[in-house]
């Protein structure tokens, strides 16, 4: 399994993203949001779609990627503040 890990102090809250391919057995990418130490929320995306892609593992480090860095995005946006 490969992924992301990334600390982002947004309003005085440190944040912490995880982000990992689950493996070809679950077929899906999860980012788990942190606030200080403790989970917030999760969010998956399922690549059963690409599994006939000849380019598998590049087309999941993309999303991974992606992903990773939507999260990010949104805890700079302030879309779990309220967690």
């Amino acid at each position: 399994m490969s992924g992301c890990n990334t600390e982002i102090k947004h309003k005085e809250n440190l944040f912490h993203v995880q982000t990992q391919d689950k493996g070809r057995g679950a077929n899906y990418i999860e980012s788990i949001i942190y606030k200080s130490g403790r989970v917030l929320t999760s969010k998956k995306i399922f690549y059963t779609s690409f599994l006939s892609n000849k380019n598998l593992g590049e087309k999941i480090q993309q999303l991974i990627k992606e992903q990773h860095n939507t999260v990010i995005k949104e805890i700079k946006e302030g879309k779990f503040d309220h967690l």
